[in-house]
C-alpha cells in the first residue's frame, strides 16, 4: 500500500515541477531576491492613487 502511494506522491510532485517549468516560474530566479532591496515600496503607488482619488487629481481631466 505504500508503495502504490509513494509512487503517485512522486507523480504529483513531477507534474507539478513540469507545469512549473512550463509556465515560466524559473525563468527569472534573480530579479525577486533584489526586489526586496528597491526602493519603491509596493503599497506606496496604492497610497498616492488613493489620495489623488479622494483630491480629485489623476484620472481622466476635462479640458
Amino acid at each position: 500500500m505504500l508503495i502504490p502511494l509513494s509512487l503517485m506522491l512522486l507523480a504529483f510532485a513531477i507534474g507539478a515541477f513540469v507545469w512549473a517549468v512550463r509556465k515560466g516560474q524559473f525563468d527569472d530566479m534573480d530579479t525577486p531576491a533584489l526586489d526586496i532591496l528597491s526602493e519603491d515600496e509596493p503599497g506606496d503607488r496604492a497610497v498616492v492613487a488613493k489620495a489623488e482619488a479622494v483630491n480629485g487629481e489623476g484620472g481622466a481631466r476635462a479640458d
